[in-house]
């Protein structure tokens, strides 16, 4: 099913087929973006800045096109959906950021899970009458240090910390995926619900925490540990295209999965935990005010 070796070059033909990628303006969002149009999908750029997604979108070739989704606020994510009309065969939840300071959600969530999560969470809904083969959502290893605090998603209650709450909405975005397989077999539906991480990859992802020794540290990282973006997108481009079964994970098989090609991976138990997966669901449902259309 999976071959150490592979690499953007293996995409299949896929002239004919409508990928939209959200976060596509840069990095790993703009190699998926770029890679796919090669290969020959109608790619839509989802981004918040049209100008930069136009910046993006001049640096591919192939058929592409850009539309303005923020995925901290519900009413772009709604004007998005709203606009939408024919198939999609693939979503790509690219977007996100991460370790940033506390902030909120045009809609009050917290910045993190907001954006990383619940924009998606709601995005995907909304589309899903659309989409015709599969949703791939991105994740990180730090969902391994994530847990769900269904009474304070928010961190009213708790002091908060962007790490923490980064790891939170990553393992969100797994818990998600399974929950939104689960229902899928559950209404015999043949679509899949994928998730994929990049392993550690070397992006403008990590310079955002407003904590300068932070962003040094990760700065060195990526320089002694990271992998390119053009590697680090391999394991969405992999899910994004191989014959996997629903709920698979994907991402890079070299040492604790921070570089590689691709390759199904494990998660952890919090991650495939069903009850949590199943009560966040309802808690995402009633925070956005989106329910699910098959």
């Amino acid at each position: 099913m999976t071959n150490s070796q592979w690499n953007a070059a293996d995409l299949p033909e896929m002239k004919g087929r409508t990928v939209v990628v959200t976060g596509a303006n840069s990095g790993l969002g703009l190699v998926t973006a770029r890679e796919l149009a090669r290969a020959g999908a109608r790619v839509i750029l989802a981004v918040r800045d049209t100008a930069r997604g136009e910046q993006a979108a001049r640096r591919i070739e192939g058929d592409t096109e850009v539309r303005e989704l923020d995925l901290a606020d519900l009413a772009s994510i709604r004007r998005f959906a709203d606009g939408w009309s024919g198939d999609i065969d693939v979503l790509v939840n690219n977007a996100g950021i991460m370790m940033v300071p506390f902030g909120t959600t045009a809609d009050g969530f917290e910045r993190q899970l907001g954006t990383n999560h619940f924009g998606h969470f709601a995005l995907t809904n909304l589309l899903l009458p659309h989409i015709t083969d599969r949703v791939v959502t991105v994740s990180s290893q730090a969902h391994r240090r994530g847990t769900i605090d269904l009474a304070d998603l928010d961190w009213q209650r708790r002091r908060y910390n962007p790490a923490a709450a980064y790891s939170q909405s990553k393992l969100a975005n797994l818990l998600f995926t399974l929950e939104l397989q689960r229902r899928l077999d559950a209404a015999r539906d043949s679509r899949r619900s994928l998730a994929a991480h990049p392993g550690w990859a070397a992006t403008n992802l990590q310079s955002h925490s407003a904590q300068p020794v932070l962003d040094f540290a990760m700065r060195l990282g990526n320089k002694a540990i990271a992998q390119e973006p053009e590697m680090g997108a391999l394991p969405t481009l992999f899910a994004a295209s191989q014959d996997l079964p629903g709920a698979s994970y994907v991402g890079p098989d070299g040492f604790y999965e921070y570089r590689g090609h691709p390759t199904l991976v494990g998660r952890s138990a919090a991650a495939s935990d069903l009850a949590v997966a199943a009560e966040l669901w309802k808690v995402s449902e009633s925070r956005t005010g989106v329910s699910l259309r098959v």
